[in-house]
């Protein structure tokens, strides 16, 4: 028999990391969303020192959608309603997992300084504004989340990297999330080709704070390189090798990529692809 999940009811947690841990068990996406956005962390102590036990059950999820291999995704015709529908069900799927990779890097990784965890959780709270719009925006072409399977690539990789925060940094807002910089404008111009002008307006607003996420990532991991006297470039390989990190593929998009922090040197790296100016 399952174990019920957790709802949003319960006693607010003593610090904000433990409050990270405890909405990331709620299984509801559009709870979870819902708490992160109205809960007030200022005057919520962080308690960074304390090493948190990780329960059984994270993160919490939904019943639907059902998880498949990414291989097992049938591609539809975005000029079809299932298809488009299918576009921003995948969309909003790849939010809800944002939002529980912010809420796990918050409680999961002890003793940082305190603007780490609440960098994260500002992440979290965008995320999880990103996950209502597109889920509301979904439901208006008569869809619901969960409608359509999903693949669990972003989680999977979290997991990879649970017991590594240089790891964690590296092969998820730096090569995971940053692949939506990339991808997002091209996907905001197909919607725009199909009329849909809401749909191209949530990718500005995903694109915008995303650039801004992303850059956190590289921000944490630069200091973490520079505090253990690593260089980032070669490190980064080898984390990506060591974690089974995808092979990241162009066009990139340059300009986003350097508004998000990434260097020369990182740019460099991804030499051989075609790039986006």
């Amino acid at each position: 028999m399952t174990q019920p999940c957790p709802n949003t009811r319960q006693a607010l947690a003593p610090s904000l990391r433990a409050q990270a841990l405890q909405l990331l068990l709620l299984c509801s996406t559009q709870d979870k969303a819902a708490a992160v956005r109205a809960f007030d962390s200022r005057h919520t102590s962080v308690d960074s020192q304390t090493t948190l036990k990780e329960p059984d059950g994270l993160p919490g999820r939904p019943l639907l959608p059902t998880l498949v291999h990414p291989s097992a995704l049938k591609s539809r015709s975005v000029g079809t309603l299932e298809g488009h529908a299918s576009l921003i069900h995948a969309l909003t799927h790849i939010e809800a997992n944002a939002i529980n990779l912010a809420l796990d890097i918050v409680w999961r990784f002890a003793d940082m300084p305190e603007v780490f965890y609440r960098d994260w959780w500002q992440v979290a709270v965008e995320e999880a504004l990103h996950f209502e719009l597109l889920e509301g925006h979904l439901r208006s072409l008569g869809y619901a989340y969960g409608d359509f399977p999903a693949h669990d690539g972003l989680w999977d990789m979290a997991s990879r990297t649970r017991g590594d925060l240089l790891a964690r940094l590296a092969l998820v807002p730096r090569t995971l999330e940053a692949r939506g910089l990339d991808a997002t404008p091209a996907i905001g111009n197909k919607l725009v080709s199909i009329g849909d002008k809401r749909g191209a307006a949530i990718l500005d607003i995903i694109l915008r704070d995303e650039i801004g996420h992303v850059a956190t990532g590289n921000r944490w991991y630069g200091a973490l390189c520079s505090q253990r006297g690593l260089d980032p470039v070669l490190t980064y390989a080898q984390l990506a090798q060591t974690h089974g990190a995808p092979l990241l593929k162009g066009p990139f998009n340059v300009n986003a990529r350097r508004a998000a922090g990434f260097s020369e040197a990182d740019l460099d790296a991804l030499c051989g692809t075609p790039q986006v100016a």
